[in-house]
This record gives C-alpha cells, sequence and structure tokens, in this order.
C-alpha cells in the first residue's frame, strides 16, 4: 500500500507530553454539566454494507449541534478570574462561534466573536441565540483570514484571552472526552474509530486518549480532499499553509493544521494514504501494529452522497463535516463483528445548500455529467442531438447556449443526467456515432470548477 512520508521514526521524546488520558478524563468532569453525554447507535443500514457493527457518535445532538462546545468550554472554564474579567475573543463562522458563545453565557464571560462579512443571518442569529447579552458579534471583511486577524488585534490591544478553535491542549482535551464516552459505552471493545480532521483537535484528543487507554484501537483520520491539510503536513515533516482549498466542507477546510495538533499525531506515527481508492483494512490481527493511525482524503461528493443517505435512511440532518467520517467507510474493509465508530461530528447544515448537494453527489456517483456541445446553426440541430445521442432513460438538467451568434455553429453547456451509471460508456458511443462536436467536462479539470 503506498504511503506518503510518514512520521513512525519520530521519537516519543520529540514533542513535549502536554495532552494525557488523565487531563482528558479530568475535562469530562469539568464540563460534564454543561455538555452532553450524545448518544452512540448502532447504524443497521451501514452495518449491513460493511459487515461490521457500525456505530454512529451522534454530536449532532450536542446542545450547539455540533462537538466544539466541549473543548470552548472546557478552556473557557479554567481561565483565571483576572482572564475572565477582560473576557474572550473567537474568529468564526459556524461551530466553534456557537460553542463560544454558550460558553460565554454558562460561565457568564463576556465575549467578542468576530465573523467574515458574508457570515449567512441564520448562523449570526444561532450564535446569538446561544450567547444572549454576554457575546457581542464583530463583522469583518468577507474571509477568515480577516476576522482571525482582527480577533489576534483585539487581544492585542484589550488583553482578552483568544480562544482558538483546535490549537490549544485544553481544546484538544475537550473534544477527546468524546472517545472516553465511546469507549464507556462499548466497554472498551472499540476496534476502530473514524474521525473527521480540519484543523486537528478532535483527531488530537481522541489519538491521545485511545494511545493510553485502547492502545489496540484504529484511528482514521478523514480529511476533505479539497482541503487536506494535515496530509500536507505530515508530507511536508510539519504544518504548512494550503494556497487554494475547497471550502465546501466548512467545518473542515482549513488551510493549516495547528503546531499543537500536528505535534500530537506525528508524535503517535500517523501515515497518510496516497490514493484514497486504496482500502484500509481494520482487521485483527493489525496488518502493521497495534493501534494504526492513518489519514485519508474523501472526495467531497462521497461527502454529499453520505449526507443524502444519513438523511433519507437515518434521518440524520448531518453538516458536510458532519459526514466525513461515514464518507470514508467506502474505502475501507472490515472484519465480520468489529466495533467502528464513526464520529457525526456536527448538523449545523444551511437547507439552502441542498442543491449544490444534490448536484456533487450526482456527479461523485457516476450520474451526472457535462459537456460542451458546438451546435449546427440551422433548424433540428437540437432535435438530431436528442434523438441521436440522449438514451431512454437520460434526461437533459441543464442546457445553456455559451453564446449565440451569426457564425454556423452555437456552443450550448449540456448538463446530461443518466438513469444509470453503466450509461455513460454507452453515452459517449453514441456521441462519437452521431459525428457532432462534443466535448466532455470532467471532474478535476479545471473547467469543472464554475459547474458546481
Amino acid at each position: 500500500m503506498d504511503r506518503v512520508s510518514t512520521a513512525h521514526d519520530v521519537p516519543a521524546h520529540s514533542s513535549p507530553a502536554l495532552l494525557t488520558a488523565g487531563d482528558i478524563d479530568a475535562a469530562a468532569v469539568r464540563i460534564g454539566s454543561v455538555v452532553a453525554a450524545t448518544p452512540l447507535e448502532r447504524c443497521d443500514r451501514l452495518s449491513e454494507i460493511t459487515g461490521a457493527n457500525i456505530w454512529l457518535k451522534r454530536e449532532d445532538l450536542q446542545r450547539v449541534r455540533s462537538y466544539k462546545l466541549r473543548g470552548a468550554y472546557n478552556l473557557m472554564v479554567q481561565l483565571t478570574d483576572k482572564e475572565r474579567g477582560a473576557g474572550v475573543v473567537c474568529a468564526s463562522a459556524g461551530n466553534h462561534a456557537q460553542g463560544v458563545a454558550l460558553a460565554c453565557k454558562a460561565l457568564g464571560i463576556k465575549g467578542r466573536i468576530y465573523l467574515p462579512s458574508n457570515t449567512p443571518k441564520q448562523k449570526r442569529d444561532r450564535i446569538r441565540a446561544h450567547g444572549n447579552s454576554f457575546v457581542e458579534l464583530k463583522i469583518t471583511g468577507p474571509t477568515y483570514d480577516e476576522a482571525a486577524a482582527a480577533a489576534a488585534e483585539d487581544c492585542q490591544q484589550t488583553g482578552a484571552t483568544l480562544i482558538p478553535p483546535f490549537d490549544d491542549p485544553r481544546t484538544a482535551a475537550g473534544q477527546g472526552t468524546i472517545a472516553a464516552e465511546i469507549l464507556e459505552v462499548l466497554d472498551g471493545q472499540l476496534d476502530a474509530i473514524v474521525v473527521p480532521v480540519g484543523g486537528g483537535g478532535l483527531i488530537a484528543g481522541v489519538t491521545t486518549y485511545l494511545r493510553e487507554r485502547s492502545p489496540r484501537t484504529t484511528i482514521v483520520g478523514a480529511e476533505p480532499a479539497g482541503a487536506a491539510s494535515m496530509i500536507a503536513a505530515l508530507a511536508a515533516h510539519g504544518p504548512v499553509t494550503l494556497r487554494d482549498i475547497d471550502p465546501f466542507v466548512d467545518g473542515a477546510a482549513v488551510r493549516r493544521v495547528g503546531d499543537f495538533t500536528y505535534g500530537v499525531l506525528a508524535a503517535a506515527g500517523a501515515t497518510a494514504l496516497t490514493h484514497a481508492s486504496l482500502p484500509l483494512v481494520a482487521s485483527v490481527p493489525r496488518p502493521s501494529r497495534p493501534g494504526d493511525l492513518s489519514l485519508i482524503k474523501v472526495d467531497e461528493g462521497a461527502v454529499c452522497t453520505a449526507m443524502l443517505d444519513l438523511y433519507q435512511n437515518e434521518g440524520i440532518i448531518a453538516e458536510p463535516a458532519g459526514a466525513l467520517a461515514t464518507a470514508a467507510l467506502e474505502q475501507m474493509t472490515f472484519e465480520p463483528g468489529q466495533n467502528i465508530v464513526c464520529i457525526v461530528s456536527g448538523g449545523n447544515n444551511d437547507v439552502s445548500r441542498y442543491g449544490e448537494i444534490l448536484e456533487r453527489s450526482l456527479v461523485h456517483m457516476g450520474l451526472k455529467h457535462y459537456f460542451l456541445v458546438n451546435f449546427p446553426q440551422e433548424p433540428g440541430a437540437l432535435r438530431r442531438f436528442l434523438d441521436q445521442v440522449l438514451g431512454p432513460d437520460d434526461d437533459i438538467t441543464m442546457f445553456e447556449y455559451v453564446k449565440r451568434n451569426n457564425r454556423e455553429t452555437g456552443g450550448a453547456l449540456v448538463g446530461i443526467e443518466l438513469g444509470d451509471r453503466e450509461g455513460l460508456a454507452p453515452l459517449l458511443a453514441r456521441i462519437r456515432k452521431s459525428g457532432m462536436d462534443v466535448e466532455r467536462l470532467e471532474p478535476g479539470k479545471p473547467a469543472f470548477r464554475y459547474l458546481i
């Protein structure tokens, strides 16, 4: 199995032990009065597909509909009286902001939350609802980077405490309490866990806890393919800033992972798979060593398919990051009867996004395809295309002329949805036979990003 550069040769003493399972146990006690112990539910559908016992850790049912409250509250409850008096600051447009807001209200701490200007009103209203009079929203420029810069400047000028979303041992300790709850429910019988990865706070906490309390558990980190910043860090032997990312999986699409979180994974011997299609076997005995820790990339289209499947079958409204773990299952194989946990990390999804979610899912499943067709500017050209190219179960879902003029031909963008993914080869054969001037726009090519 091909892997990119690994960190197996990193000595344990090269990274200070800034976080322990004991710290996470202490965090569980600290946050217990505010943070819910979310359900661990067996998913019959995924269990039947994989042959394993697939369990869903329902962090979408947390009070702020994500796990982020765990880390934010664990950090803030440890602030000194002086730090509480100076207030707190964070930059976020999503789950972290809601976690900080609720923690502010629960602890009576004043907070300022910096938001990008394009943050939807629905999210702004939810942040205000969680924080009430204890939080003030500060709107900055259109990007998260601008919000983060403004938050950092605020801290320098006012002495307020910055509440980082992932790169702090106290944040990671709070997130790691998820692993403690899982082991308690499964009585320690956890064969593998699939963890969504953004900045790395959740997987750092989970890895720390399981390395000490369940060392034979396989840990799989699932990153969005368009923002695989932890895999990039492992390849570079340190965090790097990605120049371009796909922001679709917004809860996990970060340009740079944390220094602390990277250090935890590197010291634990994390490896990254170079080909997402390769099966990752979580079996007993282990294929390499007990407690293997690997990261894989998950296509954004696969995430969309997993979101729709969770909604239509289990009635779970997952945000894109919340479906990363279940989407990763299609790349993995297991021994029958193993206990595999997927963390559904959040459910703060905007209903207005479902059009794009469906589109990306159809492309991922091979059911939606796009073509540039250079139609002859003469009567009946479109009819010939319909008669000669389209199959009986195919539908045109998009038809837009790119440019109409007085030339002999005119280009049109055509979207075709197939009745079955096996229908692509016959469709392409009919296109060739028709003799029409047709160019297929394929996923992964630069022009395709303008379609969805």
